[in-house]
């Protein structure tokens, strides 16, 4: 998606409605007033960013009055989707709304907003997120929910302290396919589950990448946040030119834990509803995996990671199953997968990969009807609009915080396995490893001053 030339006009077009903002705060109007929308503010204007926006701006109950990114020229994009948007609703071509902020604090600071969508870069999801909690709005956060297990657990126990409306995005809980494999398994249509298999595939290695100028439209030190400060190259963060193309932090360990992480929340969550572990989690994890020897990109390629549960579950995760979940019983097994789907052309999934959505043993075991007596789990067809509606109703989401913690702590406990040899004894009730220092080290990461969980007044 080129963008230079827009940029410029942007730029020029925008510069009245960021200083004079025409938003109303909802505060003014009743509570059954036509007006009273929920006030949204965008946080990380990149490609997931105006995914999850394109989604909540389908519904009329809210309304996007505020962009915000690091990075000038996205969140000149930011302003330019919302406006356009809302402008084609109202026939107005000179239609101009959305504020923009260069710092997330300011927009906390406004009265005008009620909820944040947070889609910001791995490292920076769960200081912004608390940050809001304590600001007392409303959060839609794109997973992983956090970049170590520490601040996952502060970010979990501040945001039910303060009772808002937290909502992750793991939006396979909003595909029926994998509530109902769920439901089945729950149910006992495979018999008793001794076993789990989760598809998940590594990064490849990248090449080497020389030090650029850091463009000025970029706050780079503020985009590095709480990691350490090392050179700029376009490579290690977005592309200047598109907000589609996969960017190269989500390869980076400085910035996340890679596919175990980027795809492996969606996997684990969608997994522990089917095994009724999502306030929990394994007793232990062992794992070996591959890591590039060169290149900027440095996060793991093929792996294997084993977790043990108390229940007597097993669950294996590797690149060498078909990309999806397989549940396996004493009487069939059910395998589910988003099916024949890939976020942008970039991902490393091939669509044929995972084409089939749900399949069982028995073809009989997926139209088994669940009766009123049996295990109904949540039901979602759309995971911003469920927030939304929460927002509303103040009810739990399909994706609250707590259970979005516990399936990021597989995650990155998994990561420490493949940095840590030999079985890792876990305890899941105080989130420690029970029988090695090294890996309890890695339950942090140090933080960059002024950035980080750490120096939030709480």
């Amino acid at each position: 998606m080129k963008r230079r030339s827009f940029i410029k006009k942007a730029a020029a077009s925008t510069l009245g409605a960021f200083v004079l903002p025409t938003i109303v705060p909802s505060s003014v109007f009743g509570a059954n007033a036509p007006s009273n929308k929920i006030h949204v503010g965008w946080m990380g204007c990149g490609r997931m960013g105006t995914s999850n926006m394109s989604q909540i701006m389908k519904y009329d109950q809210a309304q996007c009055v505020a962009v915000c990114d690091v990075d000038k020229n996205r969140m000149l994009l930011g302003k330019q989707y919302v406006d356009k948007h809302y402008g084609q609703k109202a026939g107005n071509s000179n239609y101009s709304n959305a504020k923009m902020y260069d710092d997330y604090k300011e927009m906390l600071l406004s009265k005008d907003i009620d909820a944040v969508l947070i889609a910001t870069p791995d490292h920076w999801h769960s200081q912004p997120a608390i940050e809001a909690a304590l600001a007392k709005k409303d959060i839609y956060l794109e997973k992983p929910t956090s970049l170590t297990v520490t601040e996952g657990r502060l970010l979990s126990d501040i945001v039910r302290r303060e009772n808002v409306v937290f909502q992750l995005g793991t939006q396979q809980r909003s595909s029926p396919q994998f509530r109902i494999a769920a439901e089945l398994v729950r149910n006992g249509r495979i018999g008793k589950l001794h076993t789990v298999k989760i598809g998940l595939p590594g990064d490849p290695s990248g090449p080497e990448a020389k030090e650029m100028p850091i463009p000025k439209n970029l706050n780079y030190d503020m985009w590095l946040g709480s990691t350490p400060e090392v050179y700029y190259t376009e490579m290690r963060v977005h592309p200047q030119d598109s907000i589609t193309s996969r960017p190269g932090w989500l390869r980076l360990e400085q910035f996340g834990s890679g596919m175990i992480t980027g795809w492996g929340q969606h996997h684990y969550d969608s997994a522990a509803w089917g095994m009724n572990t999502e306030y929990t989690g394994p007793i232990s994890v062992e794992a070996v995996a591959q890591f590039p020897k060169s290149g900027l990109w440095d996060v793991h390629g093929d792996f294997m990671v084993k977790a043990e549960y108390e229940n007597g579950i097993s669950m294996y995760t590797s690149g060498g199953y078909p990309n999806g979940i397989r549940y396996e019983g004493t009487d069939g097994w059910i395998f589910v997968s988003r099916g024949n789907y890939v976020a942008t052309a970039s991902d490393p999934v091939a669509a044929a990969a995972s084409a089939k959505a749900l399949d069982a043993s028995d073809p009989k075991i997926l139209t088994s009807e669940i009766k009123d007596n049996e295990i109904h789990l949540y039901r979602s067809d759309n995971q911003q609009g469920n927030w939304l509606d929460c927002i509303k109703s103040r009810k739990e989401p399909i994706s609250p915080v707590e259970i979005g913690h516990r399936a990021c702590t597989i995650c990155l406990i998994s990561h420490i396995a493949m940095k840590v040899p030999g079985v890792l004894q876990w305890d899941p009730t105080t989130e420690k490893f029970k029988n090695n220092d090294v890996a309890n080290s890695m339950l942090r990461r140090e933080q960059r001053y002024p950035y980080g969980t750490e120096y939030i007044k709480i």
